[in-house]
């Protein structure tokens, strides 16, 4: 095995939950090249694992949204970069049709693809030669492991290395150093995830009480109007700057503890090794949810959300956690714990 080719396009937390797969490969066929097919938007954070040899991003999302030739162009220069290189195994762990198009236009022996009852989109399952056994019973991230895993002959480890190494920043973000952080990301895509404000300010006051400073992210002149709404609930709470997503996970691995709603943000500062809570109202707990006995875990579930007790008692429930950070330094590239 000399050339893999992943595609996993959108978004973030998936991206992101992707990211062990690379590890478990390394680990399965050492000196492979491993290349990753992605969306441009998140381009950035698969570059963030220094086991992806090379990424292949497309303005898709984009291009979809505004139409705009200069991308057009760029999603047809991506495309003959995507097949500069002949591979041994092409790996759509995504199943829908833009993930499809881009697996069959690669150059590859054996293209990879989930089951027709597993795919998101079933007219997906023409671009395949090749097919992953049935979804697994375990969650989504964990699904992705074993597909790839029984696809291709091998064993991995249980513990998923997300292999993260953040880039230096171009600019100080003036962190506080003093009190711990807790970051609390209230904003979510879709209204239905959201958790009321009232709670937020609750929990935001339990932390404050005991010695935490709140932050609060946001990402739309909306989320800034309702960080702010939140921050006058609770003592202290720093509404934040707008800040990119690499700006943002410097902010999260500055944090003690990271509380907040089914969002890839969230994701990350489970992957970035934070005392994490993520709080579910919409969406499958068993099937997204993150789960590290000490220091992540996930609450509430698709039309149940959390009430505030439940959300405290989680807290607490990893706040006894290990505190340890699989990051590494820009500088040194050595692992800062």
């Amino acid at each position: 095995m000399k050339r893999i080719l992943i595609v996993k396009v959108t978004s973030l937390g998936d991206i992101v939950e992707t990211l062990p797969v690379v590890s478990d490969l390394r680990r399965a066929f050492p000196g492979v090249q491993i290349d990753w097919a992605a969306d441009a938007a998140f381009a950035d954070i698969i570059r963030w694992n220094p086991g992806v040899d090379r990424v292949l991003s497309a303005p898709l999302r984009k291009f979809k949204k505004a139409r705009n030739w200069n991308d057009l162009k760029g999603i047809a220069a991506s495309i003959g970069e995507l097949r500069a290189e002949k591979y041994d195994v092409i790996l759509d762990i995504h199943g829908v049709y833009k993930s499809a198009i881009i697996a069959f236009i690669a150059r590859g022996r054996r293209r990879f693809g989930y089951l027709n009852q597993d795919l998101g989109e079933r007219g997906a399952a023409f671009a395949y030669n090749a097919r992953f056994g049935p979804r697994p019973l375990t969650d989504a991230w964990r699904g992705m492991r074993v597909s790839v895993a029984d696809a291709l002959g091998y064993r991995f480890d249980d513990t998923p290395d997300y292999n993260i190494c953040l880039p230096a920043l171009a600019r100080d973000l003036e962190i506080p150093r003093g009190a711990p952080i807790a970051m609390l990301f209230h904003a979510t895509s879709a209204d239905v995830k959201k958790w009321p404000k009232a709670n937020w300010g609750e929990v935001g006051r339990w932390l404050s009480e005991r010695g935490y400073a709140i932050a609060l992210p946001w990402g739309t002149e909306r989320e800034r109007e309702e960080a702010q709404a939140i921050a006058a609930l609770m003592p202290g709470a720093i509404v934040l700057p707008k800040l990119s997503v690499e700006e943002c996970a410097h902010w999260i691995q500055a944090s003690e503890i990271v509380v907040g709603t089914d969002t890839g943000l969230v994701h990350l500062a489970h992957a970035l090794q934070r005392r994490t809570v993520m709080l579910f109202a919409a969406t499958s707990r068993e099937h997204f949810g993150v789960n590290d006995p000490g220091r992540t875990v996930s609450i509430g579930d698709e039309g149940a959300p959390p009430d505030v007790p439940a959300v405290l008692s989680a807290i607490e429930s990893v706040m006894g956690g290990p505190s340890h950070a699989a990051v590494r330094s820009p500088q040194t590239g050595a692992a800062i714990r």
